[in-house]
C-alpha cells in the first residue's frame, strides 16, 4: 500500500523533497504547491493590477510559469522566494499594460520619498496652539479589548479593508511582511526596492492600518 508524499512548509528536507517531485512532474506535489501559495499570490498580485479578476488570470499565468520552468530552477534562492518573483514580474508587465505607466519600484520610491505623514495630522494639536505639535489625544492601548474580538472575522475583515485601500507599493509590503512573514531582506528583494524604502512603507501602512481600526476597537473598552 503507498501513500501520498507529506510535504511540510517548513524545512530544507522538505523542500527539496517537494522540488524533486515537481521535476518529476508529480500532480500531488503541484496540488500542494497550488493549496499553499495560490490565495497568497492573488493577495499580493492585487497590488499590481486593477481588479482581483486580472490578479487571478495573473496567478493562472505563474503557475503556467511554474510548470515550464521547474526544470531549470537550480535553488539558489528558496522555492517560495524563486514563486514570488515569477509572480511580481508578471504582475508588473500587466500593471503596466492595465495602464500602470511607472514600474513597480518607481511607484514605492515615490511613496516612500512623498511627504505623507505616518500618522494623521488631525491627531495632533495645531499650529498656534501653545503645544502645536503635541498629541491632541494620546494613541490608546488596545490592552483592555477581549482577545476574543482582536481575532474575531469582522476585525479580520477591517483589516482586510484597511489593507486593500492602501498605495499599491504600501500594501505589498504590509502583505509580505506582517501577513506572509517575511522578512525584510526577503521583501526588498521579491518587490526589487531598497531596504530604507521598505522601512518607510512599512510603517506607514501600518500606522494606516492601526488607525482604520483604532475607532471600531474602541468602541466600548476604551
Amino acid at each position: 500500500m503507498t501513500t501520498e508524499p507529506s510535504f511540510a512548509e517548513d524545512g530544507a528536507g522538505d523542500e527539496l523533497r517537494l522540488i524533486a517531485a515537481l521535476r518529476r512532474g508529480d500532480e500531488a506535489a503541484f496540488v500542494v504547491l497550488i493549496e499553499r501559495y495560490h490565495t497568497r499570490l492573488v493577495r499580493l498580485a492585487q497590488a499590481y493590477v486593477p481588479s482581483r479578476a486580472i490578479a487571478e488570470e495573473v496567478v493562472q499565468e505563474t503557475w503556467m510559469g511554474v510548470l515550464k520552468g521547474i526544470g531549470q530552477f537550480e535553488g539558489r534562492s528558496s522555492l517560495k522566494t524563486w514563486l514570488y518573483s515569477i509572480l511580481t514580474k508578471r504582475a508588473r508587465t500587466r500593471g503596466q499594460r492595465e495602464g500602470r505607466s511607472v514600474t513597480f519600484a518607481d511607484l514605492a520610491r515615490a511613496d516612500a520619498e512623498g511627504d505623507e505623514p505616518a500618522v494623521d495630522p488631525d491627531q495632533f494639536l495645531p499650529p498656534g496652539h501653545e503645544y502645536a505639535g503635541w498629541w491632541s489625544r494620546h494613541p490608546q492601548s488596545w490592552d483592555a479589548v477581549p482577545e476574543s474580538r482582536l481575532l474575531a472575522q469582522e476585525t479580520r475583515a477591517k483589516i482586510d479593508d484597511a489593507i486593500s485601500a492602501l498605495p499599491p507599493a504600501q500594501r505589498a509590503v504590509i502583505t509580505l511582511r506582517d501577513i506572509e512573514g517575511w522578512a525584510s531582506g526577503e521583501v526588498c528583494e521579491a518587490l526589487g526596492i531598497s531596504e530604507a524604502n521598505q522601512r518607510v512603507l512599512l510603517h506607514r501602512a501600518r500606522s494606516k492600518v492601526r488607525g482604520a481600526l483604532a475607532g471600531y476597537l474602541s468602541e466600548g473598552y476604551l
